[in-house]
Formats: structure tokens, sequence, C-alpha cells
């Protein structure tokens, strides 16, 4: 165990399994770089203040660099014996320029330090969610554009409602991942604020300037309270909240594939490589990718329970229990990225049943909304519209008879406004493009959507 930035007045070294137990830098270690951009532009400000001497700003930040280099090249030394990642980069620092690393500290605690790194980490990876939502929602474009006069039978409880357009349904995922970018977003505005130079808890008599430091990272400003700025954990929480919502959308779109792909339903078929098969019924080609993640959602809202626990019961200030945030967040976060990458690749990698599909809406009962409608147009009311409409099915589809065969007589006699010009609705594409009310399935409206959306994703 390296020696610790503390140490000093303690008269004894620490039991080697509080040594082990306290450690963090097997999961902090990836929030080496944004340690490090922080501390160059904490060593430039101390400088251009004159806190300490120009010249040893300037080697600090020229060790600095080195070490970004050294890990943008994978050749930097993460020591397991050191504290955690403020410590390892304190001491690769010395090696490289001596006892000037030592003034890097100066006005800064790993307290703010910390709830900076996080920051910067959390600003960075919200855009790269950010991109591949987006790419996310280009690719479920091209699949609905590429099958744009696909109709499918819409389900509510799971039971045959109405005809939909497929790129109906699809720009359904498009709608909401829209929505998951601009909680991501929102989440990032609380994220832009700079905490360094917070120190400890009380800030510091030293003449900083902390609007520089800010600048100079890409800090909209600096935090306001330096007590909420070392123990603010919101934009952690914010940023799992949102990443669990789009893990719920990511799990439903994952349902509704995988029931597609059944036997049962027919209506696409998912290639090979994105299935795995049974090591014992060879006949199997199983939707696991999909599975699990669906499954992962559960593992995603527990990163979020995690940190909210452990907020729950802390005092304000810095407490150690804090270290405990990021193991939650890296996972979260590399999990929906996972999740994200491979929807983009699976989109374009679905085949239509076509023939499944149009087999599926020759079912009459997809058109009893329509039939309704028809029968409010020519006067007569909702309700009693409705009670024609159930009497024809409970006379007609539920024994199996075509609604569409009956003659004019028979027509008349569920109601005298009922000719034969009904049965001219009672087929998918009549039925799709009568839902012409904004934000309906109607081609038109649907085409328009579709390309409202491309344009708005370029």
């Amino acid at each position: 165990m390296t020696k610790k930035l503390w140490g000093t007045r303690f008269s004894k070294n620490t039991n080697s399994l509080a040594d082990k137990f306290t450690s963090s830098i097997s999961f902090d270690k990836r929030l080496a770089e944004y340690d490090v951009l922080g501390s160059i532009a904490h060593a430039k400000m101390l400088g251009k203040q004159k806190i300490i001497p120009k010249a040893d700003a300037n080697s600090i930040v020229a060790g600095l660099n080195a070490i970004l280099k050294d890990l943008k090249n994978g050749r930097f030394n993460f020591d397991a014996g050191s504290e955690d990642i403020h410590s390892n980069i304190q001491d690769a620092l010395f090696k490289k320029i001596g006892k000037a690393a030592f003034k890097l500290h100066t006005a800064r605690s790993r307290n703010d330090q910390i709830a900076l790194d996080v920051k910067m980490y959390v600003k960075e990876e919200i855009d790269n969610l950010l991109e591949l939502t987006a790419d996310l929602q280009k690719s479920i474009l091209i699949f609905a554009k590429k099958n744009a006069k696909t109709i499918i039978p819409g389900y509510t409880h799971l039971q045959v409602a109405q005809c939909v357009l497929l790129a109906h349904h699809l720009l359904a995922y498009v709608e909401a991942l829209e929505r998951d970018k601009t909680r991501l977003l929102d989440a990032k505005k609380r994220a832009d604020l700079m905490p360094l130079g917070s120190c400890a808890m009380s800030g510091t008599a030293l003449g900083i300037d902390r609007a520089y430091v800010a600048k100079e990272l890409g800090f909209k400003s600096a935090t306001q309270n330096s007590i909420d700025s070392v123990c603010d954990r919101d934009f952690i929480i914010e940023t799992l909240a949102a990443l669990s919502i789009i893990s719920v959308h990511l799990s439903r779109i994952a349902e509704d594939l995988i029931l597609w792909s059944t036997k049962e339903f027919s209506f696409i078929d998912i290639d090979f490589s994105f299935c795995t098969g049974s090591s014992i019924m060879p006949h199997k080609k199983n939707p696991d990718i999909l599975e699990l993640i669906r499954g992962s959602v559960g593992r995603i809202q527990g990163d979020l329970s995690n940190v909210l626990i452990l907020m729950k019961g802390l005092p304000s200030s810095y407490n150690r229990d804090l270290q405990l945030d990021k193991p939650p967040l890296f996972d979260a976060v590399d999990t929906v990225k996972g999740m994200l990458e491979i929807f983009i690749a699976l989109f374009g990698n679905i085949v239509i049943e076509k023939e499944a599909i149009a087999a599926k809406i020759l079912d009459e009962s997809l058109f009893s909304v329509d039939i309704v409608e028809y029968l409010i147009k020519k006067g007569i009311s909702y309700r009693e519209a409705h009670d024609i409409v159930g009497r024809m099915v409970r006379d007609c589809l539920d024994k199996g008879k075509k609604i569409s065969s009956l003659n004019d007589k028979e027509l008349k006699k569920y109601s005298v406004k009922l000719g034969p010009d009904v049965k001219r609705i009672l087929n998918a594409w009549a039925s799709v493009s009568l839902k012409k009310s904004f934000g309906g399935t109607s081609p038109k409206l649907v085409e328009k959507q579709m390309y409202a959306w491309i344009r708005r994703l370029k």
C-alpha cells in the first residue's frame, strides 16, 4: 500500500483488511482521464493566481499531460495498492516531476475532486448515450421506411384490436426514445456545475478562481454552496432514473419483437446472428439476446435503488458512503449502451413475414370500430352503434361467419343504416386509411411523421 495522502497524523498503518475494504482503485480508475484533466485546469489556476510559483504550475501541467498521454496509450500503471485514483495519479506525478507534485493538492480536497471527476464522466457519457439513442431512432426509421406499406394487427391486452401500419407502431418507439433523450439532456444540466474549489466542505482562504476552472473544463458555471457541492449526487440519481426509463422502453421493444418472432405471431424473423439454439432441441431458434435485454432492466433499476438508498440516511457534507455511488452508475451506463448498440444492429437484420401477416389481417374483428364509426356518421349514437356491432360480432364472427358475407337484407336486420357500402371498409388498407385524426395511423399521416423524424434526426 502506497503512502496515503492523509497518513502523517496516524501513528500506525491501517489494517490490511481495512485497506482492501476501503480501496476504490478497482472501479474509480475509469475516472483517471477526468481526474488528470481536472488537475491540469486546477494547476493552471493555481499558477495564474500566484498561489503556487508559475514554474511549479508549469511543471505540474507538463507532468500531468505526460500522464494523460500514458493513459490514452494504455501505458499508465494502475497501482492496485493505491487507495484511489487520486492517490495513484499523485504518486505517478511525483515520480515524473518530484516535489513540485506536492503543490497540486493546494486548495482542493478529494471530496470536491471526486465530485468533479464524476460530473465530467456523466456529462461525456450522456453525450454518448444521446448519440446512441439517436442512432437507434435512425435504425428504426430505416426499418419503418423499408416496410412503409405493411399493415399489422394492433393489440390491446394482448388481444386483437385494430389494424395499424407497422411504421406507425415503430414510430411509437421513436417517440419514446425522444423523451428519453430529453430526460438525459435535463440530467446533464444539473451535472454542468463545477464543484472544484469547494475543498473538504467549506471552501478555502486562498485566492482561487473557480470561474476560470469551470471555463477551462467546459462547465456552465461553478457550484454556489461548498457543502452541497461535495455531497450532491442528485445528478447521478437523475442520470440513473433516465437510464431506468430508457431500459424500460428497450425492454418493451424487446418484448414486442420476442412476441412477433413466435410461431403464434409470425410477424418477423430475427437474423440467426441475434439468436441462439437449444442444447437439447435442435429445432429451436431462441431470441435470447432480446430476453437478456429484457432481463437487464431489473439490474439497472437496482442500480438506481442502490444510490437512492445509499443517499437516504446521509447527513450533509461528505461521507465515505459516497465512494459507493460509482459502481452502480458505471454498471447502468455500460449496460444501457450495450443494449442500444444491440438494437441498432438488430433492426437492420429483421425480415418481415408478409404472408403470415396478410393472413392475420383478414380477421374482420379488426374492423368492428370502423363499422361503429360508419354508423355514427349515419347519425346513430355511439352507444347504439356499439350495441349493433356487438350483435353482429356475436352472430357472425363468434360463429366463424364473415360480416362481409352478409347480404343487404341480412345487414338491415341489424340496422336500416347499414348499406352494402359498409363492406368497402372491411379491409386493412381501408381501415388504416380512415384514421386521419392527428397522430393516427393513416398512411399519409404516418409518412409525414416518418419524414419529419428523418429530417429532425439529420
